[in-house]
């Protein structure tokens, strides 16, 4: 088995790339020196992406992709490693909120939509990109959970519970890829504030008849630092786990989330 080479930098792939915590984590992914492959639905975003990267001096990819779509993803890890070179972290974050409503006014539909984004969504990106990094015998893995996997929100229940089946994908891929020299991790965040926060808040206050700004003081309430996080804060976790100062790190679960859970 091969050793990483201190301070190399290899190409990165990012799913969910196009906005919101995705997007930054690509923006800073190259600021390190990775060229990076962004992987979203919308080519206008990535298109975006790519170009507020390239502006800033860095090396970008845009390839849109359905992460639903076993040979989207297929192609999306292909074209990385052809294009970009040996692919070193990886990174899923592409994901979606889901309904909220009590469980028993959820369709299927929404059900597997939800399972089918952020949970298949990761398991054909890790499919896809893995058995070349296993062969190297080095790299990092990064998939994006979320708090409320671990933390009950009213009528949030296919995103908790797709939430929550990443933690036992990512314990089990670790013990899977660790002898191969693989690291696999989750990164949990708290509520990000952002116009998608915006969009969940107007969904509770909704479901629970209040304003929205009794759920959003509510939330800071909950944490001890009484503040949202950050994408930003949450791209400083991605990139201590993709990099050598976690070496040591592998199936572990970090929570962002200004102490709004603590694990």
């Amino acid at each position: 088995m091969s050793e990483p080479v201190a301070g190399a930098r290899g190409a990165a792939i990012v799913t969910g790339a196009g906005q919101g915590i995705g997007r930054r984590i690509a923006v800073r992914l190259a600021a390190e020196g990775h060229a990076v492959a962004l992987a979203a639905r919308s080519a206008g975003a990535l298109d975006e992406a790519a170009a507020e990267i390239a502006a800033a001096g860095g090396r970008a990819l845009a390839v849109p992709t359905d992460v639903t779509d076993a040979a989207q993803v297929d192609h999306l890890a292909a074209i990385a490693e052809a294009e970009l070179g040996p692919v070193a972290v990886v990174v899923s974050a592409a994901g979606i909120a889901g309904p909220t409503a009590p469980l028993w006014e959820i369709t299927p539909e929404q059900w597997e939509e939800t399972f089918a984004v952020n949970v298949t969504g990761t398991y054909l990106l890790c499919r896809a990109a893995l058995p070349a990094m296993l062969q190297r015998g080095a790299g990092s893995v990064v998939v994006i959970g979320s708090v409320t996997g671990k933390r009950p929100l009213l009528g949030r229940t296919p995103y908790a519970a797709s939430k929550t089946a990443l933690i036992g994908l990512v314990r089990t891929l670790a013990w899977d890829a660790g002898p191969h020299g693989v690291r696999v991790n989750l990164v949990s965040p708290g509520p990000i504030s952002g116009d998608r926060l915006d969009r969940v808040i107007a969904a509770q206050a909704q479901a629970l008849g209040v304003e929205p700004e009794v759920v959003r003081d509510g939330m800071l309430e909950g944490t001890p630092l009484r503040r949202l996080t950050s994408a930003d804060e949450v791209a400083d976790a991605v990139l201590y786990l993709a990099g050598d100062g976690a070496r040591a790190v592998t199936g572990d679960d970090l929570n962002v989330a200004s102490g709004w859970v603590m694990s």
